[in-house]
């Protein structure tokens, strides 16, 4: 029945602004990615816990096409790098400091390892009810009142796309004596085109997670663990991701993240030109069209990821989940998330033009209709 049914939307004509990134594109998703290439670890395909080759080269060019000193496979997705990230770091009875935003992972890892949480709660955009970035001088103070804090696990960007202070951030971490682990999840794309924010990976976190399966082409539960310092302990968090990640991995897993890093190397100015393009077409087309709709202001906020489309629907009379009824059921466009005040498309570089187009109109046609 599942897999009738999966079929049945592949074929509905749906367009889908939600994860994974690569948006059912027959461009960037080859059909290669089947029972062909599935297998398990026999000679010569090397083994996820004890890489030595072609696994290995793989992780190897993740790191170095990133930034980082080192990067892990990861085919549980960024949740099994949050995990072990988190565990490798911290013993029984540790502290972390997290933000209200934080990935359910986070607390699921205190509880599995045994750690106390503090949480720093972000102020709230008024206009647009979208939490803000995190404040550096709220992390400062946590950590001078509680000087027990080992490790600091910060969300950036937000599932909304704004970014926080990661530099301000590990500065003030590492002064008090301990870790940044950024949860860079929705923020894979980062670091290959000017036009997005820099990866955190280059500023100054010891440990980043990024889930290239959110806005990159790769199949669901690709992500990537980076070891961006010396700080961090790249043996530990290998040693936890041998007991938490499956001993069967999924080969066709593992192809895609490679497909996936061997087309940013290839053709990443191409693709990130084109996708901001896109984008600005688009913002350009609604906020002229808009004039209940709106965006929030990126200057509430330390950085913003203009690849994640927040539709604000604060004031306006209905909320994001009925916006995200209209567009299901009126133009066959199905978002990603809404909450009472919005509404979020994602969006990533194997989006189309027409893609693109259909949602612009299906708002102004939306907010004519207001």
């Amino acid at each position: 029945m599942l897999f009738s049914k999966l079929k049945k939307y592949t074929s509905s004509e749906v367009y889908p602004f939600h994860m994974p990134g690569h948006k059912r594109n027959p461009e960037f998703l080859s059909s290669g990615f089947s029972s062909d290439i599935d297998i398990t670890e026999i000679y010569d395909f090397d083994d996820l816990h004890n890489p030595q080759g072609i696994l290995r080269d793989t992780a190897g060019f993740a790191a170095e096409l990133y930034g980082s000193l080192e990067a892990f496979l990861l085919i549980n997705g960024s949740t099994v790098g949050i995990l072990a990230g988190i565990g490798a770091h911290t013993k029984r009875g540790d502290k972390i400091l997290t933000d209200k935003n934080c990935h359910r992972s986070v607390t699921n890892a205190a509880e599995l390892f045994g750690l106390e949480v503090a949480f720093i709660t972000p102020e709230i955009d008024e206009q647009s009810g979208v939490p803000c970035s995190i404040n550096p001088e709220s992390v400062e103070a946590a950590l001078r009142d509680d000087k027990s804090i080992k490790l600091v696990v910060l969300t950036s960007p937000s599932y909304e796309g704004v970014i926080s202070n990661v530099k301000a951030i590990a500065d003030i971490t590492h002064k008090a004596g301990a870790l940044l682990f950024v949860d860079c999840s929705h923020g894979a794309h980062f670091g290959f085109s000017d036009a997005f924010p820099k990866s955190p990976v280059t500023l100054g976190a010891d440990i980043v997670v990024v889930s290239l399966h959110k806005t990159l082409p790769a199949l669901t539960q690709s992500s990537l663990l980076h070891i961006c310092s010396e700080r961090a302990n790249a043996s530990a968090t290998k040693h936890l991701l041998s007991i938490l990640q499956t001993s069967s991995p999924s080969y066709i897993l593992l192809a895609s993240i490679d497909s996936c890093l061997q087309l940013l190397k290839s053709d990443n100015k191409r693709l990130f030109n084109d996708y901001e393009q896109n984008l600005k077409d688009f913002y350009n087309k609604v906020q002229a069209g808009c004039k209940h709709l709106s965006f929030p202001n990126s200057s509430s906020f330390f950085g913003y990821d203009m690849g994640k489309i927040v539709i604000v629907t604060k004031d306006t009379g209905f909320g994001g989940v009925e916006l995200c009824d209209i567009l299901r059921s009126k133009y066959k466009i199905e978002l990603e998330r809404a909450t009472d005040d919005y509404a979020i498309a994602m969006t990533s570089i194997c989006d189309t033009p027409e893609g693109f187009n259909r949602l612009a109109d299906a708002l102004v046609e939306i907010d004519i209709s207001m």
